[in-house]
């Protein structure tokens, strides 16, 4: 069994990728269990950026392999954005409701459907090369909130092939088809191989 450091805080991230390596030779690791949380800058221009800094800034520390994630909305009437910055997309200390507003404010003039979708990059790094893995959910923006499950965008967010918001979805439904899980099940069969 090896040891793998996930560069998180997040404690329903983790949740979320351990069950994805349960029965595999990686045992995941959350930062909270070593003692420690520690807040990264993410002040790269892309997702693969943004996943390494945070993976390189762990392995600085404990000098064991890390897995890291950075991932965001693209909304094709928008040129990709809030992409990289989706979580401050209204500015600093903004809350999910003020990026949701920004969006659909920005969305008024163009013409439905609000083609998106969410795209995660997750990478593994032992201080080698780093392996890279791209999940994405397709789907569309909504002018309307629906649902109060799951977090940011979701409320809006309506996957193609549904007919229910990602908020209107059970963790588990959503877990089963968010951008996040297809790239660490991806990166967990990169790694086996």
């Amino acid at each position: 069994m090896r040891n793998i450091i996930f560069a998180t805080g997040n404690k329903g991230k983790v949740l979320e990728v351990k069950k994805i390596f349960k029965g595999s030779q990686f045992n995941i690791i959350a930062l909270s269990d070593l003692g420690k949380v520690i807040d990264i800058p993410e002040t790269g221009d892309t997702y693969e950026e943004n996943a390494l800094i945070k993976a390189k800034a762990i392995y600085d520390i404990y000098k064991e392999p890390v897995i890291a994630d950075d991932s965001g909305l693209s909304i094709d009437q928008l040129d990709g954005r809030p992409g990289v910055i989706s979580a401050r997309y209204a500015g600093e200390n903004c809350t999910f409701d003020d990026n949701n507003h920004k969006v659909l404010k920005e969305l008024e003039d163009f013409p439905q459907p609000h083609t998106a979708r969410y795209v995660a990059c997750a990478v593994y790094y032992d201080g080698g090369e780093p392996v890279y893995s791209i999940g994405e959910f397709e789907g569309q923006i909504i002018k309307e909130f629906r649902g109060t499950n799951g977090f940011g965008f979701d409320p809006i967010f309506l996957p193609d092939g549904y007919e229910i918001t990602c908020a209107e979805m059970t963790t588990e439904e959503k877990n089963k088809l968010s951008h996040r899980a297809k790239a660490f099940r991806n990166l967990k069969a990169k790694l086996e191989k």
